[in-house]
């Protein structure tokens, strides 16, 4: 069978933070796709504000690097920038279905992270080749031939007889900030003895197939992602399986439904580095753009219009996580948004499922709420940032678990959570997360001071759980966690041994009442900031809500006086991030968000409403 040996297809793939993106970086520029002295941002590849606010990849993306190949000709690597952290796992099975091999990065200090199984997990499942490359050797707490072992162990432990010669796979030790990558294993927390990237190109070429292709083939092209243009509307990112491609061409195009219908493609475009190049055909293996489909839709596929052969639709994990979003039903609604209305809502949820395989939208009892299903905690506050930067008001419901109902019993997701902590605090978070009903799975102590410990616990368990981790920890934890599929109900728990303090009319907040407060609890407001009846202000240390006057103002009288001191003494508010704000929830709480401001509310505003609310509970 005919071979592309100028081509390779490959996906970078690793745990949050351990230089994915960074590695990008350094084989763009050491493959000459930037001028000298050019003027280009670190994480070139992270171009969406988000993910460069919070240093993660969202997104998965493609570019494409030309290289000088042994024998001295210029091939193409595609590569696929896929994200780290499990809340985006559609991403990575996106990214994996259109690649030959995949390179898995370690950190040289961290070693396999519950992301690092997660991603590994899902390459395994596809049996493609793999080239691990231990990043980072020149960390100063680098241990780069115990990680090496805890990666075998990690493969040990996801392998099936079936993949077996998976393990022989090839080590690079690399520093990706450096751009240096050497296939000899350096001292710890010393540089590769390389000067440049070139044994990780080699190794590449060597290791990964190069697509294979039968002459004459019917033309099967895969759509893997959706991107748009301002020039071109729609563009469909396809792996082409079979056949080639033209400009102008009609194809068959296989919805998801099992329809077919011919239609003509207005442009066809390749990535070379960063930009999207117009071409006149594309063949096997070749990773390309095309426009004039309105409505493309990820899983699809274009074939011959005379012998359509549609490939399977990508499949991707269910969803363990929902959350309402509705309307802003505030009586400071319509401040600051622009899009307010049910059907500005509905339109933009069902333009985020265009794009994303991993979202559910369902319908609620209310015409203006839906339920939003997702893969975890961040990725639907993602979403809601993204959407509060778009200028809509929404409501936020309290984030829960998608259970399953398995051989007639109730089932809920359970995450398999690696913390890594002082050993001071072992105590203190084993006790969390027996609270939680976690169960330990290991513990290892590397005799430098830090502990690692594996807890499998419910998802619910870990919804609010960040927070109070780190104040437990004093903010020196560490805490990641990955999906570990669906047990039996572990029964009810509580996880916030805290209430709320609530703000029991409309005005705005003086420092006076905030000065007879503050001994109540934690205060989430500052003097001049506008409250309604309803809204939480605070959190009480009781676990018992408390009604409460933030607006009360100091009577007047004839006797001059002075505030400053009463200023001095004002404890300065706690101010929560939009995730965080979520974590606090409780079961009768949501989020107001807006663009200008996130608020934590009562999901009944009304004292009376949530009088009658908790005594019908109780009567159930």
């Amino acid at each position: 069978m005919p071979i592309r040996q100028d081509l390779r297809n490959v996906a970078i793939v690793a745990h949050v933070d351990h230089g994915k993106t960074t590695l990008v970086d350094a084989m763009l520029w050491q493959s000459g796709a930037f001028r000298e002295g050019s003027d280009v941002n670190n994480r070139v590849m992270d171009s969406m504000d988000l993910e460069r606010e919070k240093g993660i990849t969202i997104l998965a993306k493609n570019t494409a690097v030309k290289h000088i190949r042994p024998d001295g000709t210029t091939g193409t690597i595609n590569i696929i920038d896929t994200p780290g952290h499990a809340d985006f796992g559609g991403e990575v099975e996106r990214g994996l279905e259109m690649v030959d091999g995949v390179v898995l990065l370690v950190d040289a200090s961290e070693g396999p992270l519950p992301q690092t199984r997660f991603v590994l997990r899902k390459a395994l499942a596809k049996k493609l080749p793999i080239i691990v490359v231990v990043n980072k050797v020149d960390r100063p707490d680098a241990r780069i031939s115990a990680v090496v072992e805890e990666t075998y162990d990690l493969f040990m432990d996801l392998l099936d007889d079936d993949n077996a010669d998976v393990l022989d796979f090839p080590i690079i030790y690399a520093s990706a900030k450096a751009g240096r990558a050497s296939l000899t294993q350096p001292a710890d927390g010393e540089m590769p003895d390389s000067e440049n990237l070139e044994p990780l190109f080699r190794t590449i070429y060597d290791h990964i197939p190069a697509p294979t292709y039968e002459e004459g083939a019917t033309l099967q092209a895969h759509v893997t992602n959706l991107d748009a243009s301002p020039y071109l509307g729609r563009l469909a990112l396809c792996r082409i399986v079979a056949g080639e491609i033209h400009r102008g061409q009609v194809v068959a195009w296989c919805k998801a439904d099992g329809t077919v219908s011919n239609v003509k493609l207005s442009e066809l475009v390749i990535t070379e580095a960063l930009d999207r190049v117009p071409a006149e055909k594309a063949g096997p293996g070749d990773i390309v753009a095309i426009a004039g489909i309105s409505d493309i839709m990820i899983g699809e596929t274009l074939s011959d219009p005379e012998n359509p052969k549609p490939l399977p639709l990508i499949h991707v994990d269910q969803p363990s996580i929902s959350m309402t979003i509705g309307i802003n039903t505030s009586p400071l609604a319509g401040k600051s948004g622009k899009n307010l209305t049910a059907r500005l809502l509905k339109a933009r949820l069902d333009q985020e499922l265009v794009g994303n395989v991993s979202i559910r939208v369902l319908p609620t009892e209310r015409p203006d709420t839906w339920e939003v299903q997702g893969r975890g905690e961040l990725q639907l506050a993602i979403l809601v940032e993204m959407m509060r930067r778009e200028s809509f008001e929404l409501t936020v419901g309290k984030p829960v678990v998608v259970t399953r109902t398995i051989d007639g019993k109730l089932h809920e997701p359970v995450e398999r959570l690696t913390v890594d902590i002082p050993e001071e605090f072992v105590g203190v978070v084993t006790q969390l997360m027996g609270l939680r009903r976690g169960t330990m799975a290991q513990m290892v102590n590397h005799g430098t001071g830090w502990v690692r410990m594996e807890f499998i616990v419910p998802a619910r368990g870990l919804i609010g759980f960040r927070t109070e981790f780190l104040t437990e920890t004093r903010g020196t934890g560490i805490m990641n966690h990955v999906s570990e599929g669906y047990a039996p109900w572990a029964g009810d728990f509580r996880t916030r041994p805290t209430g709320s303090l609530v703000a029991d009319r409309t005005g705005v907040v003086t420092s006076f009442a905030l000065f007879n407060l503050q001994a109540r609890g934690t205060m989430f407001v500052s003097p001049g900031d506008e409250v309604y009846e309803g809204m939480i202000v605070g959190e009480n240390p009781r676990a018992e809500d408390m009604d409460i006057n933030p607006t009360k103002e100091k009577k007047l009288n004839n006797i001059r006086s002075s505030t400053g001191e009463e200023l001095e003494r004002l404890i300065p508010a706690k101010k929560l991030s939009m995730e965080q704000q979520l974590e606090f929830c409780g079961g009768d709480e949501c989020l107001e968000v807006t663009p200008a401001v996130v608020r934590i509310r009562k999901v009944h505003l009304s004292a009376n409403d949530r009088a009658k609310a908790r005594r019908g509970l109780k009567n159930q």
